[in-house]
């Protein structure tokens, strides 16, 4: 290997070094401090090359092909980049959250490295054995970590939950994959459009089933309806800061995975796939935003407000073209921040000491009357999501009705609109608790001093990042626009 290339990997070489000293660590002496801290060390480390190659892109040696099973390029380092920060951000609220929990604290971290590592691998990957081995090194630690909390029930559930789940959906993505296989002779994205122009009519319909099946297994793992019956489940056990990861790192990169194949094996040239992303995109956002309604849980609301998100971003993606890709770039990012925003107040005010996280609406009923700093970055968070302008949500809202109107998708478009109203209703009816009257008894409340730990100052920052992309996109925008794809 050449030293380009292993630049080009850096950020997958230093999260694999920062497992083995984790593991090793671990093994000489339990501490969760430093455990901790060798973690978000790691993942700082990994991300740092990636901060540099965005700001000085003059000095950038990308693209870089690392035999058939890598393309790293400026696309890869962008998405790279966000799983990293996805990962960071949950390496660092972990800490606070895991300090009342009465067992082995430790593996949690190494199972979030062992989970980032598959992500890395996954927006990489340019042939279906890395797609595959990349997927299950992404989901199979997040069954640990789902059920981490062993001794809580729900917890328990919902990591039984995504583990079946989840191996169904990955034997239909590996029988996909073999029917594609066995009419394409290829296992490249880029060499499947190409073969794919040549099946005879006879065998086309094995195309078509094998492409059907790889659908349902990304569908599952990106909740997209009419698979996403585990996510409310999965998302309410989950440890919080768990849900906050599964949210945003594990479906950023197969949405990103998603995007690569379908621009380079030319996938948007065949009109019944578009017609099936187009259908999935309408289903998911109506039961998302009709789900989430009445929800009464803040994890399950958000848990049917992503389903819809997804729906969002297929119509993006059915779109397609250079405007299409820059939006579904766009988005990912300030979903990504949003998010993780969100989930970190609910990290905070949670805390395995209870029975459960601090999770239903009631629970947050007069925050900003005891915890107003908390109180009012949540609700920037929504707002956000929501798609209030001046902040990132409104940005990435614009993107994608912007795509649809360039491709004149107005069947699309109608459904986002309309969605985008059902989701202001329900996001206005959470934050109304956060100022209404404050109970009298208050079983979940953050520390007074939440701001002064590392927990509270990555809030801060994603908060900061929220009203920094609603106000001043330029320069984020710069970063995905530098990270485009073209069919090869």
């Amino acid at each position: 290997m050449t030293v380009q290339q292993l630049l080009a990997l850096s950020p997958i070489l230093i999260t694999s070094v920062s497992i083995v000293v984790v593991m090793l660590a671990i093994a000489l002496k339990r501490h969760h401090g430093w455990t901790a801290t060798i973690a978000v060390a790691g993942l700082s480390l990994a991300l740092l090359p990636l901060i540099v190659h965005f700001w000085l892109p003059g000095i950038s040696t990308l693209p870089q092909t690392v035999t058939p099973l890598l393309g790293i390029d400026n696309y890869a380092w962008l998405y790279m980049a966000l799983i990293l920060i996805a990962a960071l951000a949950t390496a660092t609220l972990l800490p606070a959250y895991m300090e009342g929990y009465q067992g082995n604290r430790e593996e949690i971290y190494l199972l979030l490295l062992l989970s980032t590592l598959g992500g890395l691998t996954m927006v990489a990957s340019r042939h279906f054995a890395s797609f595959f081995l990349g997927l299950e090194l992404l989901s199979v630690p997040m069954y640990g970590m789902a059920a981490y909390l062993v001794k809580a029930r729900r917890s328990l559930e919902a990591g039984m939950k995504y583990l079946v789940l989840s191996a169904v959906a990955s034997a239909f993505i590996v029988f996909g994959m073999a029917l594609v296989y066995s009419q394409t002779g290829t296992l490249v994205f880029g060499d499947i459009g190409a073969s794919a122009a040549n099946v005879a009519d006879g065998a086309r319909s094995v195309m078509i089933l094998g492409g059907a099946m790889l659908l349902i297994g990304v569908g599952f793992k990106l909740s997209l309806a009419p698979f996403h019956l585990w996510t409310p489940d999965v998302y309410e056990g989950a440890p919080a800061p768990v849900t906050s990861y599964l949210a945003t790192a594990s479906k950023i990169a197969v949405f990103a995975l998603l995007l690569r194949y379908f621009v380079e094996a030319r996938a948007y040239q065949y009109d019944t796939l578009v017609d099936v992303l187009s259908v999935l995109a309408i289903l998911s956002i109506a039961i998302g935003n009709v789900l989430a309604l009445r929800q009464e849980n803040l994890k399950r609301l958000l848990a049917y407000s992503s389903i819809a998100h997804f729906g969002y971003l297929l119509v993006a993606l059915v779109a397609s073209g250079p405007l299409a890709i820059e939006a579904v770039g766009v988005y990912l990012l300030t979903y990504l921040v949003t998010t993780l925003a969100a989930f970190g107040v609910i990290t905070l005010m949670s805390s395995p000491y209870k029975e459960q996280d601090a999770e239903t609406l009631f629970d947050y009923r007069g925050l900003f009357w005891k915890r107003p700093s908390l109180a009012l970055i949540l609700t920037v968070a929504l707002l956000s999501l929501a798609g209030i302008p001046l902040t990132a949500g409104f940005i990435g809202k614009f993107y994608v009705l912007g795509a649809g109107v360039d491709k004149r998708l107005w069947v699309l478009l109608a459904a986002v609109v309309l969605g985008s109203a059902l989701g202001l209703y329900y996001y206005l009816r959470a934050m109304v608790q956060l100022y209404l009257r404050p109970r009298w008894v208050v079983p979940f409340a953050a520390p007074r001093n939440w701001a002064r730990g590392a927990g509270g100052g990555i809030l801060m920052l994603l908060t900061l990042a929220i009203l920094l992309l609603g106000v001043y996109p330029g320069p984020f925008i710069a970063w995905v626009q530098a990270a485009g794809l073209s069919a090869k």
